[in-house]
């Protein structure tokens, strides 16, 4: 009889699994639930550091709750998909005026804030209370889909129920918490999309899809994904002291919330929103910047200095250094103005 599936999953985490994440010293539900929004999508490399200067800056609930959407998104510059600290700010709030302060401990009332799904409620559920809960995060899904040779898109509805059962049915009847970790660990270290480490898994025995050779095609990928491409010319205008005309996005769509540089869609629609003429921009070597469903080039254009002082915009502000280094922007606009600001300083 095969030890079971989660019994061998724990005894390899114990020896080789990552017992060190900062959100496991403490692994409190605040923080767990940080982590969780972060690590959607996110390597759990590229996350640590985001974390750590997030949670210092908003250390529990009430700190994240009362502090302004623009500093909250300020700490999340660079992370990427910004709807998630715009939610992750939405339920601190909803958390203060609805459930006394604290991060709800039943997966259905946390499926209920902004930005929580139900595989990362049983996962904030799991690990902040030590309760055995299914999960399916991108790693999860990989390893079952392979376990079990689940065929199919796992964005598909009834590929997704499989999975579900499936996760559900392996689940152990204690250490809820090192579960989920280990399970996650292991769609991280060996069950990789690519070149995985079959040899070293815990569950390679009975592995339905490496018995058929199944592994390189498991899980099977999102079908047609079509990615748009768009340019994109941005205003680089600067006072004599300093200062840059950056201007808020609206709420939705592409860096919803964020600070950015005025934007069009070419550089005489750029000109004419602020009255200039295109001959008198100077144009900077243009860069790329891929999205998940959109691939950017960026086009910069400075203005003249003598004409900047006078432009004005409803929705902009003009910003020295200091000022917009607390802001959120977006990665590639930073970039853009940090390297503005060295070769002029």
């Amino acid at each position: 009889m095969v030890e079971r599936f989660a019994d061998r999953i724990l005894a390899w985490w114990d020896r080789h699994g990552r017992h060190d994440l900062p959100w496991q010293h403490p692994r409190s539900p605040y923080r767990v639930w940080v982590s969780e929004i972060m690590l959607q999508q996110t390597q759990v490399a590229t996350v640590i550091p985001y974390f750590e200067r997030f949670v210092r800056r908003f250390p529990d609930l009430a700190a994240l709750a009362d502090a302004p959407l623009d500093d909250v998104l300020a700490h999340w510059s660079g992370l990427g998909y910004y709807a998630r600290a715009r939610n992750l700010h939405r339920a601190a709030r909803a958390c203060m005026a609805q459930h006394g302060g604290t991060v709800p401990a039943s997966a259905a009332e946390l499926e209920a804030l902004p930005g929580i799904g139900a595989s990362t409620a049983n996962a904030i559920i799991s690990q902040a209370h030590d309760r055995p809960l299914a999960i399916l995060d991108g790693n999860v899904r990989r390893v079952l889909a392979r376990h079990a040779a689940v065929e199919g898109w796992p964005g598909q509805r009834a590929v997704h129920d499989r999975l579900w059962a499936e996760a559900e049915s392996r689940l152990p009847a204690a250490r809820g918490a090192d579960y989920t970790q280990a399970i996650m660990d292991l769609g991280a270290t060996l069950c990789t999309r690519s070149r995985p480490a079959c040899e070293a898994c815990p569950v390679s025995r009975d592995c339905v899809a490496l018995a058929r050779q199944q592994v390189d095609r498991l899980p099977s990928p999102r079908p047609g994904l079509k990615v748009r491409e768009k340019n994109l010319f941005v205003l680089i205008q600067q006072r004599d002291d300093g200062a840059v005309l950056l201007v808020q996005r609206p709420p939705a769509g592409i860096w919803g919330g964020l600070w950015s540089l005025p934007e069009a869609d070419s550089l005489e629609a750029l000109a004419d929103r602020f009255g200039l003429d295109a001959r008198s921009l100077s144009t900077l070597p243009s860069f790329g910047h891929r999205l998940t469903h959109r691939k950017l080039t960026i086009h910069p254009a400075c203005c003249p200095p003598d004409a900047a002082t006078g432009i004005q915009d409803s929705r902009g502000r003009w910003c020295k250094r200091e000022q917009w280094q607390a802001l959120g922007i977006p990665s590639p606009v930073l970039r853009l103005l940090e390297c503005l600001s060295e070769f002029q300083g």
